[in-house]
This record gives structure tokens, C-alpha cells and sequence, in this order.
């Protein structure tokens, strides 16, 4: 079964485009202090080698704009500004970054809006006034925006009118998106995140089919904040992240883990590789085993993995028997099953192409058949 992505529109982040029909992005964000530019550097080329295709460094200040730069000079990978609270600090970094994350939560707590009403026109307007000059900016430098609302920071004016609810996340996110498109600004990424998987999953549901009513087809950034460490942020993430992108839903992603960031990275792709919404590896299917299985069924996966780990794209099958083993790996393109005490049927696809193999040359003869077929 083929992989229906959401058809998004595409947006160019240094010279790295998400969106459309490109694989869906994986990225990660430094803890380093921005000051700290040798260990910056460091760091990000570490998440570099594991595969990371945009780093985003947080930029809290005019003086941590000046530090991100000297870290940009230093690296090819599209880097992202990572801006709260100030629209000034916003408009600096978009003449440096590739891209700039704002938070609709807290962007505009500024004295300017200090004694406006939840509900009033003047608001937006404000916002509106607020927002451009940096929408200028990054229109003069090809500058990508994320709009990432959090639900753990959204503003007072939205919890008064919407409550800490997923209902509110979406109206936070889409009262800017609007402002963009007042300002014919499209470059832009959006992202709904919670620490609590089903507020995360089910405001960028709402936020798709909110999109898809407006006719907006902007890309989507997944993820689940402050997912933890160890394999407690690693479910929570293959959860919300997984099941976003088994809609379609998603163009590009961050395991927030509390590691380094290099070890995020091979999460990302698993949860990708595993949603079958990017394979980079060979994905390997394999059962439990029960009494049925007649040969050595573990040592035999790890045989398998080790043969095949260099192939890209393919999946292989290595079951127990062959009372389920066929037809469980009918999505599989190879398959390695057990056919009686120490005897292996060969499969490409539903077909029996070898049978009653000896499981020492079993291997063998698999990698033979993936050769001479693939």
C-alpha cells in the first residue's frame, strides 16, 4: 500500500525545502547555551552525523542573535531561531536564520497590548502591527516562519475566550497564519506541541481540518514537547508523532528527548521508517515465535538484519512457520519462513521461490535471491 501524504505547499528553509513531495524533515534543537559557539558547533555537526537536517538554537536576546550568526558562518545546515516574547529580537534573527519560530502564546506581551480586551478588534489589529515588520524582513531574506503555539503557553486573551483546549491552540495558530496571508507571506510552517500526547494529536487534527476549510495548505511541523527521556519520551513521541503520520499528517519532525540532541535523531527516523512515511533503512518483519517454530528463530533475525542492514528501501520477512508467516508478510518483499525442523521456504513476495533450505545456507540463499531479483 502506498504512503498518501497531506498535499502540502512547499517551503524553502535555507536551501533544505520541506513540503510537497520531499521526505519528510527530520530536526533538533541545541541545549547549549547560545553563547557558547565552539560548543554549539559541536554539537550540532554531532546531530549532523546522525542525520539532522535543520538544528534550532534558541535566541532570547539581540546579543544571542550576534552568537547565532557567528554559529551560521560556521556550518551549511539550515539553522532555525528559536524567538519568545520579543518581536524585536524576531526581526533580528530573520536576517540571519533560515528561519524564525515565533509563539503566538507569548509574542505579543509587550506594553503595547497592556489593558486590551480578550475579545476586542483592537487586538488583532495590534497584532497585526506587530507581526509585519517582521514579515517584511523575512520577505527581503527568503526567510522561513515557524508558528509554533505550545500548549502550555497560551496567551490569557486565549484561555479567557477558549480555555486551555486544543480549540484554543488552533485559533492562537490561526489568528497569525491570517495575518500572513493579509500580508501575501507564505512561508511559513506551523506546529501544534503538548506534553500531553492526545491534546497534541488531537489539536493538529483540528488545525487540518480548519486549514482544509480556509483553503490553506501550509506545512506541518509534529512533535510532542517535553516528551521526556529513555524509552518514556520515546513511546510518548512515537506516539503522537506515529499516529500523525499514519493520516498523512506531517512534513517534517523533532523527537524532543531530554538527551543531547544527537540522540534524537535515529528516533525520528524510526518513527518514520515504522509510520512507512520514509524509509531510509531495510524494514524488517519478524514474529514472536510460538511452539509451531521448528528453527532458531531469534539467531535467525539476527543473521538476517546483519546480511541485509546495507539495503535501503526493502522489507523482509523472517517468521516463525508457515501457518501464519505467508500471509502476515504479504507487505514484505522478501520473506526468510520456516518450513519444518531446521528447513526455510525462500519467498519474493507471496511466491515460495526456494524451499526446504537448510537454515545454515538459508541466509545464503536469501541474499542470493534478493540479488539476482531486486
Amino acid at each position: 500500500m502506498d504512503f498518501q501524504r497531506r498535499v502540502t505547499r512547499i517551503v524553502n528553509i535555507g536551501g533544505v525545502p520541506l513540503g510537497g513531495t520531499y521526505p519528510v524533515r527530520v530536526q533538533t534543537m541545541t541545549n547549549l547555551p547560545t553563547a557558547d559557539i565552539d560548543g554549539q558547533v559541536a554539537q550540532i555537526l554531532r546531530a549532523v552525523d546522525a542525520g539532522a537536517e535543520y538544528v534550532r538554537i534558541t535566541t532570547p536576546t539581540l546579543k544571542d542573535v550576534e552568537y547565532f550568526e557567528q554559529i551560521s558562518r560556521k556550518l551549511t545546515i539550515p539553522l532555525i531561531a528559536d524567538v519568545h516574547f520579543s518581536p524585536k529580537v524576531a526581526i533580528a534573527a530573520a536576517r540571519v536564520a533560515a528561519k524564525v519560530r515565533i509563539n503566538p502564546g507569548n509574542f505579543m506581551q509587550t506594553a503595547d497590548t497592556v489593558g486590551l480586551k480578550s475579545d476586542s478588534g483592537e487586538y488583532l489589529e495590534r497584532l497585526h502591527s506587530i507581526m509585519r515588520p517582521l514579515l517584511d524582513v523575512c520577505k527581503e531574506h527568503g526567510t522561513a516562519l515557524r508558528i509554533g503555539t505550545n500548549h502550555g503557553s497560551l496567551s490569557d486573551r486565549i484561555l479567557d475566550l477558549y480555555g486551555n483546549t486544543p480549540e484554543g491552540m488552533v485559533q492562537a495558530t490561526l489568528e497569525s497564519v491570517r495575518i500572513c496571508r493579509s500580508e501575501n507571506f507564505h512561508n511559513i510552517v506551523l506546529s501544534l506541541k503538548s506534553s500531553n500526547v492526545k491534546v497534541m494529536v488531537e489539536a493538529t487534527r483540528l488545525l487540518v481540518k480548519r486549514m482544509d476549510d480556509e483553503g490553506m495548505d501550509y506545512p506541518l511541523h509534529l512533535g510532542v514537547t517535553e516528551a521526556g527521556e529513555g524509552e518514556d519520551g520515546r513511546i510518548k513521541s512515537a506516539i503522537g508523532i506515529g499516529s500523525l503520520l499514519v493520516d498523512g499528517i506531517g512534513d517534517t519532525i523533532r523527537v524532543s528527548l531530554t538527551e543531547d540532541p544527537e540522540f534524537e535523531i535515529p528516533v525520528a527516523y524510526g518513527i518514520l521508517q515504522a509510520s512507512r512515511a520514509r524509509m531510509t533503512r531495510t524494514e524488517y518483519i519478524s514474529c514472536p515465535g510460538c511452539g509451531r517454530t521448528t528453527f532458531k528463530l531469534q539467531e535467525a533475525v539476527k543473521k538476517v538484519k546483519a546480511a541485509t542492514a546495507h539495503l535501503t528501501g526493502l522489507k523482509i520477512a523472517v517468521m516463525g512457520c508457515i501457518v501464519n508467516g505467508p500471509g502476515e508478510m504479504s507487505d514484505a518483499d522478501y520473506g526468510y519462513v520456516g518450513a519444518g525442523p531446521g528447513k526455510v521456504h525462500i519467498y519474493k513476495g507471496k511466491e515460495a521461490v526456494l524451499k526446504n533450505i537448510g537454515e545454515d545456507e538459508a541466509v545464503e540463499k536469501l541474499l542470493e535471491v534478493i540479488n539476482k531479483t531486486s
